[in-house]
């Protein structure tokens, strides 16, 4: 581990948009977490996101991760520029000359997913933990820690993310390629995902349709980026003005949609793993 480890080091160390963009992704990570300290103004109005209660326990662990979570490509430009580039370059078939193994090479940018995954998910932790402890209306234990599985949701929704983007670099090597796969895939997803809800809601009105919308079983809700998407919903019906509206928030823990990301973790590694071994590099 420890030679995959310095092996992947000297090769992105000396790869500069792969520093340029890990110092943008973090300074913007601590940036954004802090955003709630920020007035905005609103046609018209002044609107302070702390005072609309996105920094109270246990709402803030909701808003830490979907918020940072919103910049989960920019890292994935890190991690598709530094495999795309072993290809390019002819990295991966000196690596294999000199004795580097296929095992090996999927380990290691294994290690560099779970090093930026960790990493995130860490700074997310002790920057929510700050923050709420700061400017939360309490601080009682049981509320602190009653959400704190959103950020357990936020790691698997990251390295799923960061696997899926894996396995589109070393299907097509090249970068543009793979942002564009995504864009695709990304379309296609949502065009599924409205159909199926279409199929379901159509007729319905009022509580009926809110209510299937909520407690119904979608089988696009199991697709890789809709799967990552449910694992931490978007927390603005939580907002005191939405509150004050009479908007509701519901949320049932996505069990099928962490399964579902699970599995497409093991299917994208393998996935990854089967292309190196079949294909003539």
């Amino acid at each position: 581990m420890l030679k995959l480890l310095k092996l992947e080091y000297y090769k992105n160390l000396n790869y500069r948009p792969f520093r340029v963009f890990t110092i943008l992704y973090f300074a913007i990570l601590i940036a954004l977490l802090f955003i709630g300290l920020v007035d905005f103004d609103l046609f018209g109005a002044t609107i302070n996101l702390k005072e609309q209660g996105i920094y109270n326990f246990p709402e803030i662990w909701n808003f830490t991760t979907w918020i940072v979570a919103l910049l989960k490509i920019f890292l994935g430009l890190i991690i598709v520029f530094s495999i795309s580039q072993e290809f390019s370059n002819r990295m991966f078939k000196q690596n294999t000359i000199d004795g580097l193994s296929r095992n090996e090479f999927i380990g290691s940018k294994l290690l560099t997913i779970g090093i930026f995954t960790v990493v995130s998910t860490l700074i997310v932790f002790l920057i929510t933990i700050l923050l709420g402890y700061q400017y939360s209306n309490t601080t009682e234990s049981g509320m602190v820690f009653k959400e704190i599985f959103f950020i357990g949701n936020y790691f698997v929704k990251l390295f799923t993310f960061f696997c899926f983007l894996m396995f589109l670099s070393i299907l097509l090597r090249k970068s543009v390629f793979v942002f564009l796969a995504f864009f695709v895939f990304w379309i296609g997803e949502s065009i599924l995902t409205a159909i199926e809800t279409f199929s379901k809601v159509s007729g319905m009105q009022g509580p009926q349709r809110n209510e299937v919308l909520q407690n119904d079983f979608f089988i696009t809700h199991l697709l890789p980026l809709e799967s990552m998407s449910s694992l931490i919903p978007n927390p603005m019906m939580r907002l005191n003005m939405a509150k004050m509206m009479g908007l509701k928030y519901e949320f049932h823990y996505p069990t099928e949609s962490m399964i579902a990301c699970l599995v497409w973790c093991v299917i994208f590694i393998f996935g990854s793993y089967w292309i190196l071994r079949k294909r003539d590099w």
